[in-house]
């Protein structure tokens, strides 16, 4: 059988396959379907230091081949995330990577000091979140400021910093390169891609915010290509993501140049489709005669 072990920000991962933030939960559910051992790792919901009770209204809204949310990061906050659910997602034996998010510096100072104490594997920088203090402005929309941001959380991180990138950043590449100058130990794109749906009947907007995330196989192909844009500008980790449904997607963004994939959108469809992605993945390489997953990575 072909060798899926992918070493990354010096962890070693089983495979390169995670289930991605805010689309499995804390495995728990997904616990009772499949044994999650097998996953590479699991990145936790997103995260924020104090509790959160998430939007209101419609909060998912199907659209052709994809899925719109506006979740508003409801979760139950860093304290609770380490002391209530991270001792179970350890016993999964698998890595747990902790997504972190904050509408200010201070928010992601105070969680990132309090998974430092924890045994968290890594941390996963969400920089997407508006920054309340300078106008509503994402973190990760101007390299300058997605710079300032993550060399001031790198200076206090113990663990492996994996800082997620949004898609409407000015310039991924040059993200990507601000990224690693400021101290990150790996990149991961893309975020949801901000979209819109409108509700003809009763002419007004679906979402409350106006606005949601769009994931899901139509963002594949722009995906891709930023995941693409990006390894080629960086020398460290570059996990992607972004409307992967199965082996054949997760093998065409390891060729694009990431090191891991993240399973999304697809957990919501067929709760077990990390699982059957790994099992395909191994049997593409066996029919290639590949011996290791490193063959392939970044070829194109």
């Amino acid at each position: 059988m072909a060798n899926l072990e992918t070493n990354a920000m010096g962890i070693k991962f089983k495979n390169p396959i995670l289930t991605a933030s805010g689309t499995f939960g804390f495995g728990k559910e997904f616990s009772q379907i499949y044994d999650l051992s097998i996953l590479g790792g699991i990145c936790s919901k997103g995260l924020t230091l104090l509790p959160r009770s998430g939007n209101k209204g419609i909060r998912l809204w199907e659209t052709p081949m994809g899925l719109m949310n506006s979740i508003g990061l409801e979760n139950p906050g860093v304290d609770n995330f380490i002391n209530e659910e991270l001792p179970r997602m350890k016993s999964y034996d698998t890595v747990i990577i902790a997504n972190l998010g904050g509408h200010c510096e201070e928010d992601y100072f105070h969680g990132i000091y309090k998974l430092n104490e924890s045994n968290v594997d890594a941390i996963e920088l969400n920089i997407s979140c508006p920054n309340v203090k300078s106008g509503g402005m994402a973190f990760g929309i101007k390299s300058s400021v997605a710079y300032e941001i993550v060399s001031r959380v790198r200076k206090i991180c113990r663990k492996p910093l994996m800082v997620k990138l949004s898609p409407n950043a000015e310039n991924i590449p040059d993200m990507a390169v601000a990224c690693e100058a400021a101290g990150a130990d790996a990149i991961s794109l893309i975020n949801t891609i901000q979209a819109m749906a409108i509700d003809i009947k009763n002419k007004k907007a679906v979402f409350d915010n106006i606005y949601a995330g769009l994931s899901g196989p139509c963002v594949k192909p722009v995906a891709l290509r930023m995941v693409h844009e990006a390894a080629k500008a960086v020398k460290i980790p570059v996990c992607g993501l972004g409307g992967i449904m199965n082996a054949a997607d997760a093998i065409e963004f390891i060729m694009a140049g990431a090191a891991l994939v993240q399973i999304g959108t697809a957990n919501f469809i067929k709760p077990d489709a990390a699982k059957d992605i790994i099992n395909d993945l191994s049997e593409f390489l066996d029919n290639e005669n590949i011996k290791s997953i490193d063959e392939i990575r970044g070829v194109v």
